[in-house]
């Protein structure tokens, strides 16, 4: 029987540690924390399972950050790894565990694919004791000789299903094969399901499994609302739910899709933006801060915001076209009541989507509240604080983009593999290249754009 710890005291964590949680007022562990920390810090494999949003970066960066304080990496040769499927999510990681590598002096390094290569290998060669990467950035980076894992004694994967429904199962496979083979596994994620079976089969040597909040993933902060609309109706309910106050994200299925609507939200007057695998990592970075900023009200994402983004204050999240999975539903609804707070789902149903939201409804666990709803009625403003757009038309400041150089001077060098720094940071919505990496998970993209080969090689679906 394992031991579920009251504080982070009782866990023996360093006490730079503690000391840092309390300088960030984290005074007592969640319950997916409460319930690892002791199996992890003792060393063991960790398989754990909690919501979205339970604090599971800290369940494993926290053991991950104590078992490599007091070494020094070499050059290129990281001592712990974190591996997980989006940039986002790496960025994410990285922000969150930042201030507690600080407090033990451990270094820390970002490989992830839409930003320099070469940057990365220099921050890797320069010594990191922990790298957060996504796994076809770090394949790149191996196949550079830029990095080794042999001495990787902690390995940490965040969101295992989800890199197994991208494709990065054969990446992760080949990285895991790499690392010390006598180190420690630790594997989390809101939902376990088959693709993570061959993993934990292979990898995880008698792991000890926790699973908190079990069966649905969700929270009691967390209310679910189905809101049936007429198509012609859909669209003016949602720029009613779009124009309310605070921050909303909404998620569309596609990136076209999700470019149209925020192209029509903001000539209504709603300050909006597309998120999505097309877009540049700078474009993506920046929006993600202009949306916590409170700069942008209104995200249109595809399921690329499903997973990895934290902003605090989100209590709506609307499915502006439902999810086909179960378990997309949840991480999409995932992104509010994160960390105690409360939030709402809501899912705009069309009368030939209903048999289908049913039946996700059902899998997912979740009994929601319906209402058949018009634009301006009661009960839609009830739910999500709809209201009526000012119709003034919001204009997209784009950045200018660097100016061209002199004859005879360098060319722009390329951050993203393929397009030139001053062109990649270029906002306004619909304006980013389509087929972005989204994640990199083939990681092979980048290197292939730099080598000046046209054509473009097949790859998994992207984030």
């Amino acid at each position: 029987m394992t031991t579920v710890v009251p504080t982070f005291a009782a866990t023996g964590l360093a006490p730079a540690l503690l000391a840092e949680l309390s300088a960030q007022g984290i005074t007592e562990p969640f319950p997916i924390q409460a319930a690892t920390l002791p199996d992890s810090l003792a060393g063991r494999d960790v398989l754990g399972r909690g919501r979205t949003g339970s604090g599971k970066t800290l369940a494993f960066g926290l053991p991950l950050l104590h078992r490599t304080a007091g070494r020094r990496a070499r050059p290129g040769r990281p001592l712990a790894l974190v591996l997980v499927p989006t940039r986002e999510l790496a960025q994410q990681v990285t922000t969150a565990l930042a201030p507690y590598a600080r407090a033990v002096g451990l270094r820390c390094a970002t490989v992830v694919g839409g930003l320099s290569l070469q940057r990365q290998a220099d921050a890797l060669r320069a010594g990191a004791e922990v790298v957060v990467a996504t796994p076809g950035r770090l394949h790149d980076l191996i196949n550079r000789g830029d990095a080794r894992l042999d001495q990787v004694a902690t390995t940490a994967l965040d969101e295992a299903d989800r890199m197994a429904d991208m494709g990065f199962l054969p990446q992760v496979t080949k990285l895991l094969e790499q690392v010390a083979p006598d180190g420690q596994r630790m594997l989390f994620s809101a939902t376990l399901d088959r693709g993570v079976d061959t993993l934990v089969r292979r990898f995880l040597t008698d792991p000890v499994s926790h699973s908190v909040d079990p069966g649905t993933a969700t929270v009691t902060a967390m209310t679910h609302h189905v809101l049936h609309v007429e198509a012609a109706d859909k669209q003016a309910a949602l720029a009613q739910i779009a124009a309310r106050d605070g921050r909303t994200i909404l998620f569309i299925g596609t990136k076209h899709r999700a470019d149209r609507l925020a192209r029509q939200l903001l000539a209504k007057g709603v300050r909006a933006a597309a998120l999505h695998g097309g877009k540049t990592q700078p474009q993506r970075t920046r929006i993600l801060e202009q949306f916590r900023t409170g700069q942008v009200t209104a995200l249109v994402a595809t399921d690329v915001a499903a997973r990895g983004i934290h902003v605090d204050g989100l209590d709506l999240v609307v499915n502006a076209d439902p999810p086909t999975e179960a378990k997309d539903y949840l991480h999409r609804g995932g992104r509010t009541a994160r960390a105690g707070e409360s939030g709402s789902v809501v899912t705009l149903v069309l009368p030939e989507q209903r048999r289908d939201v049913s039946r996700l409804m059902s899998v997912a666990g979740i009994t929601p509240q319906s209402a058949r709803v018009r634009p301006g009625d009661e009960a839609l403003v009830r739910v999500t604080g709809a209201r009526e757009p000012s119709g003034v038309p919001v204009i997209v400041v784009a950045p200018q983009p660097a100016p061209a150089p002199r004859s005879g001077a360098p060319r722009s060098r390329r951050v993203d593999g393929g397009r030139p720094a001053g062109e990649a940071g270029r906002a306004g919505v619909g304006g980013a290249r389509a087929g972005g990496d989204g994640g990199d998970p083939t990681g092979a993209r980048a290197a292939h754009r730099t080598s000046g080969r046209s054509r473009r090689p097949r790859r998994p679906r992207t984030a």
